[in-house]
């Protein structure tokens, strides 16, 4: 599948980089050409013959290296590239390519490599990776357009358990397939997409919301985008940032607001896929003032009301051109819940998603779903990246446009 396609794997200084020729071998299985570019500390834990013989090239780590076929090696391979991905992406190289530093062979052809594909692979200790210079960085080199292939949780090099484990070589090659994808099957479609949470205010300091972080509606509409569609992003409150130039974000605040912007946006689009989690109900009352205690003993008292239904609302507003997709977040009897509510709110189809499924639901860059479809019949993925799940999703979607 990648045939003719020619990639540069960089590695920096992480343990993670022990994985990395697994990378090279699944690249050059595909048909890729691969060049392999590595700091000294890279070396550390991976050798360059390993790396020369499964590139089947040799290895350009030294930028004044007698060897090296050119004497600016970094600018020939970034012509020759069609992307590259760096893996693992320490606290280091990050730092470096945010801010324009390249005092070694890496560093160097991260500066020149502009107007093609990044992807870079994070790989640190939870505390070096959650440091806001690092945030930062990270923040910085997404708004340059580089694609984050983002790290997992689990048992780290020092022992301890948390975020900052490198993503499978698996899984950085399933993206590297998705960024060289030539394939524009969305060109000309019109997509709504709804994502995160909603927050239905208290008063002036409390709201009533959820643990959506809105991941999985932020990797779909970077799929669709990514595929040729025009996306309009309905998203609730959440820390995420856009990446491709093709969405157009709406912020909302609560269940109402999204109601407004979907209603309005949904009668102009080819689709519709609503991945937010809204708020079922609200406040009847939502004070402009930050409510006091007034004792120890005193119990406050909410009255809810409904919200309005955004997903029934647009399944009575759905004309025959048109295709709506809904999401069902459920904790039993997954399956019977999910059809019921595809049959009740005029469904295409449903991505039923299972709290009891380790991995699966909010927060987590994973996810396990199953489609079903009006006619009954369903398709269980295994458990992925959500951007994975997305590409699913869009494939499915795309069938029934």
């Amino acid at each position: 599948m990648l045939t003719g396609k020619r990639i540069i794997v960089g590695l920096s200084g992480g343990i993670a980089a022990y994985k990395t020729p697994l990378l090279v071998r699944l690249l050059k299985k595909a048909g890729a050409e691969v060049h392999c570019v590595a700091t000294p500390h890279a070396l550390q834990f991976v050798t360059p013959l390993t790396l020369e013989t499964l590139s089947q090239n040799r290895l350009y780590s030294d930028l004044f290296d007698s060897q090296n076929e050119y004497s600016t090696e970094h600018i020939s391979l970034k012509d020759w590239g069609d992307l590259l991905v760096v893996a693992p992406a320490t606290a280091n190289i990050l730092a470096k390519a945010a801010n324009g530093i390249a005092d070694d062979a890496l560093s160097t052809l991260l500066v020149s490599f502009t107007h093609k594909p990044l992807l870079l692979c994070p790989a640190m200790n939870t505390q070096m990776l959650e440091n806001p210079a690092t945030q930062r960085n990270i923040a910085t080199l997404k708004a340059d357009g580089a694609t984050f292939v983002e790290p997992t949780s689990g048992q780290l090099a020092c022992g301890a358990t948390g975020n900052g484990r490198m993503a499978e070589p698996e899984e950085i090659f399933n993206r590297i397939c998705q960024q060289l994808a030539t394939t524009q099957d969305y060109a000309g479609k019109r997509i709504l997409i709804t994502a995160g949470p909603t927050y239905e205010k208290i008063d002036a300091v409390r709201f009533i919301g959820n643990f959506s972080t809105g991941k999985m509606g932020f990797a779909l509409a970077e799929e669709l985008a990514r595929r040729g569609a025009e996306v309009t992003l309905v998203t609730g409150p959440t820390h995420l940032n856009c990446q491709h130039p093709g969405i157009h974000r709406i912020d909302i605040m609560s269940a109402q607001e999204m109601y407004d912007a979907a209603t309005e946006a949904y009668p102009h689009c080819d689709a519709a896929i609503l991945s937010a989690a809204v708020a079922d109900f609200k406040p009847d009352h939502a004070a402009d003032y930050k409510i006091k205690k007034q004792s120890a003993d005193d119990t406050m008292h909410l009255t809810l009301v409904q919200n309005p239904d955004i997903l029934a609302t647009l399944g009575r507003m759905k004309q025959p051109r048109q295709r709506l997709v809904g999401f069902a977040l459920e904790t039993d009897n997954e399956a019977t819940n999910a059809q019921a509510k595809l049959t009740k709110k005029n469904l295409d189809f449903i991505v039923l998603n299972s709290l009891r499924d380790a991995g699966a639901g909010f927060g987590h860059d994973t996810n396990k779903v199953t489609l079903i479809n009006r006619d009954g019949t369903s398709s269980t993925g295994k458990l992925k990246s959500k951007a994975s799940v997305a590409a699913d999703i869009a494939d499915h979607l795309r069938a029934l446009l």
